[in-house]
């Protein structure tokens, strides 16, 4: 009892709004943004796409995300003793655990993703990164299947991440913040700048801002509401932890849009970092999740062929912004996990980072060697990585974000939720009525959508 009284009492706090924001938001930015987003967007009809995946941020993700700020802030602890506590020991108490666990998952196998991104980073400086199509798709084959590199990266994103975590909440997580989310943007921009500049570029800009109407169908509003959910990092302990360390000051609707928005500018400026290009040298669109590790090599080499210079820098500041992306995301999902031991044990915030990062690093290393180094490690036609991907992704994610709008929606009091929405009546809450509405009936119905469609039940 006495050490979760200091565990209480220790607890820090984001030091200002720019922290907040630029933590938060950098939650939301990962490799979703960069690398997801650009290939769901390809896959499903460009700006028809894009604009259904700004209403589905606007209407659904930003109710979700102020609901997982409501909840962390109110309960000030991890995840699962936030959920605890607001549920009074009822079994809703169980969501908080399922985010734990979701988001101590999708570290242990993002951080063999966020691994392969350095791995490019070391080959593009090496002068690697040259060659035909087919010899890309080689090389991604045999490096993702290779026993002993991929895995070095892993524990190298993931030392990384412990580095900053354990440095606490103003002085690791908001300090790195402050310092990657600019220098990622920067890194978006130069990239932008030299693409949309290309021959052909035209073709690629506007693939993303004019609509062709007639390729809208439930698909794309399904895969639009889900990459939605995946790149606001909702339901998976990441925005609830965060906002335990929001103080009583903070607007919560309004740092809710300004991540909403920062999250869909940076996806938009990852699309127009990439399709320009692909148009310009011929690729097409929806070449899926290849298209970042062996699709875009090709496409920058094709692109920049006369300037083989150009070429090797853009290759090599793209690779780093993909890390940057992925450092920023694994640094919330880390803190999730972090949290919870730190409080639920009563140990430091070093022991709990430190089991943190030394248990996802040997998970991470069975889903790495899962990918073709050792036989035993596939069941039911999937790797272990793949079902780490699968249950966190289409199983946990839906479920968390489904109960999580119905427990606020309909049973946690209102009276609980109007007072974080308004912060206890200092602010007008204007919006309050129809941020209730979507969160107990327009929120948990498109979440059972997404999830009974992808399992081909509707």
């Amino acid at each position: 009892m006495k050490n979760l009284e200091m565990s209480k009492l220790e607890r820090a706090s984001f030091s200002s709004k720019m922290g907040v924001i630029l933590a938060t938001a950098g939650s939301a930015v990962g490799l979703g943004n960069v690398w997801r987003f650009p290939y769901m967007t390809g896959e499903n009809g460009g700006a028809v796409f894009i604009i259904i995946y700004f209403l589905c941020v606007l209407l659904l993700g930003i109710p979700c995300m102020i609901s997982e700020f409501i909840i962390g802030r109110h309960g000030q602890a991890n995840t699962a003793r936030a959920f605890r506590k607001m549920a009074g020991g009822s079994p809703w108490s169980v969501i908080g655990y399922m985010g734990v666990l979701t988001g101590f998952l999708i570290t242990s196998y993002y951080a063999v993703v966020a691994g392969w991104c350095l791995q490019y980073i070391w080959a593009s400086l090496i002068g690697h990164m040259q060659g035909d199509p087919e010899y890309f798709k080689t090389y991604f084959n045999e490096f993702s299947s290779d026993p002993v590199k991929p895995i070095f990266w892993t524990v190298i994103i993931l030392l990384l991440t412990y580095l900053i975590i354990e440095h606490g909440v103003r002085n690791g997580i908001e300090r790195a913040s402050k310092l990657l989310m600019p220098t990622l943007f920067l890194l978006l921009l130069i990239i932008v700048g030299a693409s949309c500049m290309l021959p052909g570029a035209n073709k690629g800009i506007e693939f993303l801002f004019k609509p062709d109407f007639a390729a809208i169908n439930g698909d794309v509003f399904l895969a639009a509401l889900g990459q939605a959910f995946y790149s606001l990092s909702i339901a998976m302990g990441c925005i609830c932890t965060y906002a335990s360390y929001f103080s009583r000051q903070t607007n919560l609707t309004k740092s809710a849009v300004q991540i909403g928005v920062i999250d869909s500018l940076v996806a938009i400026l990852a699309g127009l970092m990439i399709f320009p290009a692909a148009f310009s040298v011929g690729v097409n669109p929806d070449s899926g999740p290849s298209l970042i590790f062996i699709t875009l090599p090709n496409v920058f080499q094709m692109a920049f062929a006369q300037m083989p210079v150009v070429s090797y820098i853009i290759s090599l500041l793209f690779f780093l912004l993909l890390s940057l992306a992925a450092l920023t995301s694994l640094m919330s999902l880390h803190e999730v996990s972090t949290a919870f031991f730190q409080e639920e044990l009563g140990i430091t915030r070093k022991k709990a980072a430190l089991i943190v990062t030394v248990s996802t690093c040997i998970i991470g290393a069975f889903c790495s060697l899962s990918l073709g180094a050792v036989d035993g490690l596939s069941f039911l036609g999937r790797t272990l990585f793949d079902w780490f991907d699968f249950v966190t992704g289409q199983v946990f994610l839906p479920i968390v974000g489904f109960l999580t709008c119905i427990f606020l929606g309909w049973f946690m009091p209102h009276k609980v939720v109007r007072d974080e929405f308004t912060n206890w009546g200092t602010l007008r809450g204007r919006f309050f009525h129809l941020y209730l509405f979507l969160v107990k009936y327009a929120c948990p119905i498109c979440i059972l959508f997404i999830f009974l469609h992808q399992f081909g039940l509707i």
